[in-house]
């Protein structure tokens, strides 16, 4: 394929998958509408990230299951884990969260671990490699990494009254037009830096 977007590469990677489900009886739905976009909570997480999500089509004003892979993972073989730990959640419905039957589906497509936190088994990641990535390439994303984003310092400027030493904060907007007086009725002097 040509240069995809991410949406219609997760698109491509869903019917990709499709397999995976069919040969053991699973029916995906075909209301599901996939995106890369931040989580409803859990984004940038130090512990626990949310780092894929799918919401019912009971939340959605057209009906559709919605499910959205983080933008802060760009591993194919990753990417790929996710989608389909969501794809089961749209499969066998959200309303059973990570019990037996999801439990039963995830296996049957080749997820392993904690439910909550499935990872791939070596067999799905041979068929991502073989099937998906040999197909339509990597996922075309590169992650966010929120721990890097500058973070904008304060540019309050301290004052102090030179008469009862109360402290204020004002922009420099503020001391360029003037400071005020203090309750104390004394004058208020930038501290220096």
């Amino acid at each position: 394929m040509n240069t995809i977007t991410r949406e219609e590469y997760l698109i491509e990677c869903s019917k990709l998958l499709a397999p995976l489900f069919t040969k053991s009886s699973y029916e995906i739905p075909n209301n599901i509408r996939f995106t890369c976009g931040l989580p409803s909570r859990g984004a940038f997480g130090k512990n626990r990230r949310t780092i894929g999500q799918c919401w019912d089509s009971s939340v959605s004003s057209d009906s559709t299951i919605e499910i959205m892979i983080s933008p802060t993972i760009d591993n194919t073989l990753e990417v790929v884990g996710v989608l389909l730990h969501e794809m089961v959640h749209a499969v066998v419905g959200n309303k059973h969260g990570h019990k037996k039957p999801f439990k039963d589906c995830a296996i049957a497509v080749g997820l392993t671990g904690k439910m909550t936190a499935t990872t791939n088994t070596s067999e799905l990641d041979d068929f991502i490699n073989n099937n998906i990535i040999e197909s339509i390439g990597s996922y075309p994303h590169a992650k966010i990494d929120y721990s890097q984003q500058k973070k904008q310092t304060t540019r309050m400027i301290k004052a102090t009254c030179v008469d009862c030493d109360y402290v204020i904060r004002t922009s420099q907007k503020w001391v360029a037009l003037g400071l005020p007086v203090c309750c104390c009725g004394g004058e208020f002097k930038v501290d220096s830096v």
